[in-house]
């Protein structure tokens, strides 16, 4: 136990660093000047997590990038899922919601085991690029194929 509170000690220390360094970097103007506490940061997406094993947690950071057209087959994540949309357009719909377009700068919350029966490219002329950011607390794949049982093939 004195070895996983030293870890998370070490973890939030180095976290604490990276984000002060981080909002040093972002509120600077090319003034050398700093900009007001308003304009600072902004809450994007905020979403309760499952019930996760502390002891065993592994941050995953992933870039997907979708050719004009291109789509996934129909799968799921072991893990909960926060994707932030970089460029382009992403149509994605999890089976028993409704279908939905994220543009870039837009974000969602992907929950665990949701299959995921569409996950696209939504222009047939641009790219698209999106960072998936997993949050586990085992050790599986990040991605699994599932049968496609809507007749959409990810399309």
């Amino acid at each position: 136990m004195k070895l996983f509170t030293r870890s998370v000690r070490g973890a939030l220390a180095i976290l604490c660093g990276a984000a002060l360094a981080s909002h040093l970097a972002w509120t600077k103007t090319a003034h050398d000047s700093y900009a007001p506490a308003k304009d600072r940061a902004s809450i994007l997406l905020s979403r309760p997590l499952p019930k996760l094993d502390g002891g065993h947690l592994n941050a995953i950071l992933v870039e997907v990038r979708y050719g004009p057209g291109e789509s996934s087959p129909p799968h799921s994540h072991p893990c909960p899922v926060i994707v932030h949309v970089v460029e382009g357009s992403l149509r994605t719909q999890v089976q028993g919601e409704p279908e939905a377009v994220y543009k870039a700068g837009e974000n969602f919350y992907e929950t665990p085991g949701g299959v995921h029966a569409v996950s696209a490219n939504a222009s047939t002329t641009e790219p698209a690029k999106f960072v998936a950011f997993f949050i586990c607390d085992h050790p599986a794949p990040l991605s699994a194929d599932v049968p496609d049982t809507t007749n959409q093939k990810g399309k």
